[in-house]
């Protein structure tokens, strides 16, 4: 069989490139597929958070919520209303080192990008991952502005895509300047000030272009975590923080390391927080008349401009003394209370400030009114607004004490006393007035003065001006309670006044600011404004006046020459009364001022008021629940010295001139001793160390000439004081009947007038009259018999003798001599016996005698018998 030689060779397989197999081109597939729909999605996704982006107006950029900045009297800031603490400024306002500072820290590369830094948020990214939580942020000075101005807020990657969009519309619409301008009037520094401006002004009092180097790195770093590195939060972390920002500007080329370096080494100086923020008690009440003006939302967020009345400077001097003093009278031995430095150090304890318990230490306040129109330059209601916002100086109502007598010397001039009427200075019994209880003497506590006593009988102007609570309130009821409270009332004074004479020590409670108003009649020549006003008028951003005060009216009080008196004596009240410690201790500067010192029943409240031609000035302190500050704490020794302090820094801004004299009023010589017109013989004697010397009780004194006095002084002169008083004829009394005869029906009479043995109505035209009979003279038994019946006669009978009684001599017997009888009227002399010789007492007795009638019976009664008009005479 054939065999063959040719082997088969082998089936050859065709193998497919490596990308061409399954195993690799599925998964591509599938990662490809995976990537178009995320790609897809993510497109989709970018297209709707680009066109949401695109919602958004940009024009809310600028709408910022701005404080309204309240302004003094001179155009200088003293204080804000807000709901976020923020002044927008332009660009060109903001220093330049601020903006190097803000780009060094935050942006190194914001004049480059368009709005977002792809290479920084990847970079970001990395490191955060290494790290293990987010160490780095990456989004620009664009994206934190769109941020912030639209509350994008959400920590996700959606709300993170639509800001990337947003910072590019952003770049688009705006430039980097006004980019960088919104930026830093929008973003918060810490401590509740937002905006660059308002963070310099409150860290440190002054404006954001005025700031160095340093304070625009310290403002610089703060932005990471306002809250953390704020100065008033931890001033060394803010001061590292500084310094970081300092590096990188040096690193960045923005200073040179000289000036860093210097830069570095400074000390890091903020001011005060409350300060800063203007919570003051002027602050609030400015705060509350704006939002009655112009009302809540505005007040908060549009950025007015506020004019005032307040003087800042005099502001800042009231408060400051007020501090000072009430700390020095914490510090008496008799002061056993809580202090302000006690409180304040528990208060700063307590993180939660409302529950803090409310303060019991001494508190004072103090107003400070323009006395021509009425515009409160000063307020401080407190000694701390951060500890207790209840304003003394407007809502306390207490005891004014004896700063309240000028007004009841004012009522007793206006009813026709005048400063040199006497009255008298002692002991009153407390019953009449009911201060401090309803028994024992007046005055026992001391009115003004540790070591008072009694003056007796002395002038008007000597019991105000030494603060006598006895004369003035026997003076006061001259006028009446009545009228004093109208005074009162018509001064300015609305607070309730009880209505009894306790009210002329000041025992009803008022407030401060009334008081003040009242005591501006003084200098004013008895007129005063309508009310106090503390707002001029409101500003929007474009100037226009949205409010403004109203021109203040004038009301009459008293008259003038009424208020001068009163002031006279208020000047010598500060001279050498319960106020002259005020130039000798307390150095009040030459000016013509005058005022008066208060104080309270058992040293609950202590007060000063006084003015100049200018100002007017109260000042007050106590314990918001009242009690005793310690004994013998007078007014001249706590409000006093505020006083004095602010109407020192008054001085230079407002010069004090004299006040002018009314022409009604006169200078008169008077009698201290008996307020009448002087006489040569008006001189006492006094004893000296040299021994005995005679002085001059006369003075010149004020009068208008229906208040002076017209008779010369009776106490050293002749007496000459009339009980009666002197009326020209055409003012003698007239009688005046008791009812109008007009209207009484006349009653005729029917018959003749029927009468007796004698007619006792003395009757005009009577058609009978009895004649008495023949008068024989008595003899003694006639006599007896005569008193007996005399004593039964109702009326004497004027046709009988009249009988007079005439004392007898001891040598004179005891006999009955009559004597001899004029023609017309028969006289009987009764003489009574006379006693024995050895009685050392003679015992005399009148006893009238009668004619006996001779007629046994009684004389019949006869009638009238009428008269026939015919029948002649």
């Amino acid at each position: 069989m054939p065999v063959s030689f040719l082997m088969p060779t082998p089936l050859h397989r065709y193998r497919r490139p490596w990308y061409a197999q399954p195993r690799f081109y599925l998964p591509a597939v599938i990662v490809m597929i995976a990537l178009i729909a995320v790609a897809t999605f993510f497109a989709a996704l970018a297209s709707g958070l680009r066109n949401q982006a695109a919602t958004y107006d940009l024009t809310q950029l600028d709408q910022m919520e701005s404080a309204s900045v309240i302004l003094d009297r001179n155009g200088k800031i003293f204080g804000q209303i807000y709901v976020e603490n923020r002044q927008t400024v332009p660009y060109d306002q903001l220093p330049r080192d601020l903006v190097n500072a803000v780009v060094a820290i935050e942006d190194t590369k914001f004049y480059q990008h368009s709005g977002y830094d792809i290479e920084g948020m990847m970079r970001a990214a990395l490191k955060n991952f290494a790290a293990g939580h987010v160490r780095q942020g990456a989004s620009t000075i664009t994206q934190q502005l769109a941020r912030n101005s639209f509350a994008l807020k959400e920590r996700t990657f959606r709300r993170k895509l639509v800001e990337i969009f947003l910072a590019k519309r952003i770049e688009e619409n705006f430039g980097k300047q006004k980019i960088m301008e919104l930026y830093l009037n929008r973003i918060y520094f810490g401590g509740g000030l937002y905006g660059a401006e308002a963070a310099a002004r409150g860290y440190f009092s002054k404006p954001a272009r005025e700031m160095s180097l340093a304070e625009c790195a310290t403002l610089a770093g703060v932005i990471k975590s306002p809250n953390r590195l704020s100065p008033w939060s931890d001033r060394f972390a803010a001061r590292e923080a500084r310094n970081v920002v300092l590096a990188r500007m040096r690193d960045l080329g923005f200073v040179d390391r000289e000036r860093c370096a210097k830069a570095q080494d400074e000390d890091l100086l903020v001011g005060n927080r409350q300060s800063a923020q203007g919570q003051t008690y002027a602050v609030d009440y400015i705060r509350q008349k704006v939002i009655e003006a112009v009302g809540w939302d505005r007040a908060m967020n549009e950025g007015f401009r506020i004019y005032t009345t307040i003087d800042s400077d005099l502001q800042k001097a009231a408060e400051d003394s007020l501090r000072t003093h009430l700390d020095q009278a914490e510090q008496h031995p008799g002061y056993n209370h809580q202090t302000y430095a006690e409180y304040a150090a528990n208060f700063r304890k307590t993180r939660a400030p409302n529950a803090a318990p409310v303060p019991d230490y001494l508190q004072g306040a103090v107003i400070v009114l323009d006395n021509t129109t009425g515009g409160v330059l000063a307020l401080v209601g407190g000694r701390d607004f951060e500890h207790n916002q209840y304003d003394r100086a407007l809502q306390a109502r207490r005891p004014a004490g004896t700063a309240m007598t000028p007004f009841v010397f004012a009522a007793a001039f206006e009813k026709g006393m005048f400063p040199g009427s006497v009255i008298e200075d002692s002991p009153l019994d407390n019953r009449a007035v009911m201060i401090g209880g309803t028994t024992g003497i007046l005055g026992e506590w001391g009115p003004e003065t540790a070591d008072n006593r009694y003056e007796g009988a002395i002038t008007a102007r000597e019991a105000l001006v030494k603060s006598k609570n006895g004369a003035t309130i026997r003076l006061g009821t001259i006028p009446g309670v009545d009228s004093v409270l109208q005074i009162c009332r018509e001064a300015g004074i609305k607070s309730p006044l009880r209505p009894y004479p306790a009210t002329f020590l000041g025992s009803s409670e008022v407030t401060l600011a009334e008081l003040a108003l009242a005591y501006t009649i003084f200098p004013n020549g008895g007129w005063r404004v309508n009310a106090p006003h503390i707002l001029e008028r409101i500003e929007e951003k474009d100037g226009t006046v949205w409010h403004a005060q109203r021109a203040a009216r004038q009301q009459n009080v008293v008259a003038p020459e009424t208020a001068y008196e009163v002031h006279s004596c208020l000047v010598e009240a500060l001279e050498r009364g319960t106020g002259k410690a005020a130039r000798a201790q307390f150095g009040l500067k030459k000016m013509p001022a005058a005022g008066k010192t208060g104080t309270a029943y058992d040293f609950t409240d202590v007060l000063f008021a006084g003015y100049d031609s200018a100002i007017t000035c109260a000042v007050w302190a106590g314990f918001d629940k009242p009690q005793k500050i310690f004994r013998g704490a007078f007014g001249h020794d706590i409000a006093l010295p505020v006083w004095v302090d602010v109407m020192n820094a008054a001085l230079p801004h407002y010069p004090a001139k004299e006040i002018e004299q009314p022409k009604g009023l006169q200078l008169l010589e008077i009698c201290s001793k008996s307020g009448q017109l002087a006489t040569d013989k008006c001189l006492e004697k006094v004893k000296t160390p040299n021994g005995e010397t005679e002085e001059k009780t006369t003075y010149m004194e004020l009068a208008t000439s229906a208040q002076k006095p017209t008779e010369p002084c009776s106490v050293h002169g002749e007496t000459r004081n009339s009980l009666v008083h002197d009326l020209a004829p055409s003012e003698f009394p007239r009688a005046a009947l008791a009812v109008d005869t007009t209207a009484v029906a006349v009653v005729i009479p029917q018959g003749p007038v029927l009468l007796a043995e004698r007619d006792p109505y003395n009757s005009v035209r009577s058609t009978a009259v009895a004649k008495p009979s023949p008068t024989p003279i008595p003899s003694p038994a006639a006599t007896t018999e005569g008193v007996e019946k005399a004593a039964s006669e109702e009326m004497p009978d004027p046709t009988k003798p009249v009988l007079r009684a005439e004392p007898v001599r001891p040598d004179e017997m005891e006999t009955v001599v009559p004597l001899p009888t004029p023609p017309s009227v028969q006289q009987n002399t009764a003489i009574p016996s006379a006693t024995p010789a050895e009685s050392p007492i003679q015992v005399r007795r009148a006893i009238p005698v009668r004619r006996a009638s001779p007629e046994a019976t009684e004389p019949p009664v006869r009638r009238a018998q009428p008269v026939d008009p015919d029948e002649g005479d």
